[in-house]
């Protein structure tokens, strides 16, 4: 790292432990002043509101303050989650108690969006510390795949703190690129070759997305992509962008995003979302909470670019399922609006952009990317390959079918629950 980075890294963890005050900084913006407790990181006061329209999306100033509360949620929300694979053994070797902790040692700072925190009195600048442009520390996550820290002692500023899922990651730099680094799970550790399959299959599809290769590490497949956000964009969650305004009962889950999007100025949402969908119901995706899809918007002007390539696709392709019930019609779970993907694509407004010509032998893909893998073995392979193919069959049939302006969209086969942060509560690439 820089070395202003690294001086930075040690004066605000003495500043810190002193005051813990920050100020919450939107690049180079003040937003808002805040004060950290310093056993469990949590926020336990804001005080003066600096610039209310660059607030975080989803919190929602009143009379020129904010909510301790959402702002305290919002802060969690940055940390690696307590279900993050490995975590207990790599706070053990950190000597760090929660992984809220990490926020401070990072100064908050991602590699999702362009919020961090400022010890309060101390001269920093966002262009100094933040990880688009300097180096960081890959100490952390190290430790996070069960590795010891390169140094004497480990240097805690890296954008591993402010990851989040549940999976093992880590970020890495790759020839001046900043790259996502994700494995798998179970015995199967299947989520690294899905993650490279659906981005082959979006790529013939034309669907904006996120492209993903497979790298082996340790005798074990990992995905790899390269960060979609730049020093000038940020991501902002589906999740948070439902927050902007309260959710009537009778609309849909759906709904209500689309109508969020619209009023925050999101351009091509809809179509967007149809492609999503499709995508989803073509790999069979279990899991496409409200954070591992959003929109972009520019941090300066705070102008919405539009929905974020498709990202963070790997719980798919009956992933965790024994060979005998990876089916095309085998019962999963599906997300983020409705309860079934046969109810989920009914959803998608336009089918005409959908090519079925280049579905063609896509299995073949699939049979290319795993070709050799000692996780994924034979049988495996084949009852995907099957069960692709019948998906493929059954989407056309359903776009044959569709009369969009005769479906009544209502809330009766929604997701009941706030699904975020990969299971039931409220939270790149």
């Amino acid at each position: 790292m820089a070395r202003t980075a690294w001086r930075w890294e040690r004066k605000g963890n003495r500043m810190a432990g002193k005051k813990n005050r920050y100020v919450l900084m939107h690049k180079q913006i003040p937003v808002a002043q805040m004060e950290l407790d310093a056993v469990s990181g949590a926020v336990l006061s804001v005080g003066e509101v600096y610039n209310t329209a660059h607030v975080p999306v989803g919190i929602l100033p009143r009379h020129g303050s904010i909510d301790r509360s959402a702002l305290n949620a919002w802060w969690r929300g940055r940390a690696i989650p307590a279900s993050r694979a490995g975590i207990r053994e790599a706070l053990y070797k950190m000597q760090v108690a929660d992984t809220q902790l990490l926020l401070e040692k990072c100064m908050g700072l991602s590699l999702s969006d362009q919020y961090w925190i400022c010890p309060a009195g101390a001269e920093i600048s966002w262009e100094q510390v933040n990880f688009f442009v300097h180096p960081f520390s890959e100490d952390v996550g190290n430790m996070l795949f069960g590795k010891a820290a390169k140094g004497a002692k480990a240097s805690l500023m890296s954008p591993d703190n402010t990851s989040d899922g549940w999976l093992k990651k880590k970020w890495v730099l790759a020839g001046g690129r900043r790259c996502l680094l994700k494995g798998g799970s179970g015995a199967v550790w299947q989520e690294p070759y899905n993650e490279v399959f659906a981005s082959r299959l979006m790529e013939r599809l034309h669907i904006p997305h996120v492209a993903y290769e497979l790298v082996m590490e340790d005798g074990y497949p990992y995905s790899i992509c390269e960060d979609f956000i730049t020093p000038d964009t940020e991501l902002i969650s589906a999740w948070y962008v439902m927050q902007t305004v309260k959710k009537p009962n009778h609309v849909s889950v759906y709904k209500h995003y689309l109508d969020c999007c619209e009023r925050l100025g999101v351009p091509g949402i809809r179509e967007a979302v149809d492609r999503m969908i499709v995508a989803d119901y073509l790999i069979v995706n279990e899991d496409r909470h409200q954070n591992n899809f959003g929109v972009v918007r520019r941090a300066d002007s705070l102008a919405y670019l539009g929905a974020a390539p498709i990202y963070d696709s790997g719980t798919s392709l009956w992933f965790d399922k024994p060979v005998a019930m990876i089916q095309a019609g085998a019962k999963v779970s599906c997300k983020p609006f409705k309860s079934s993907h046969e109810q989920q694509v009914q959803l998608v407004s336009d089918f005409s952009w959908l090519d079925f010509c280049a579905l063609s032998g896509i299995e073949e893909e699939w049979r290319e990317i795993v070709k050799g893998s000692v996780f994924v073995e034979q049988a495996r392979c084949e009852a995907i390959c099957k069960g692709l193919s019948e998906r493929v069959k059954w989407l056309e049939g359903a776009a044959r079918a569709a009369k969009p302006q005769a479906f009544v969209d209502h809330t009766r086969f929604d997701i009941r629950k706030d699904v975020a942060y990969g299971g039931y509560s409220s939270k790149q690439a």
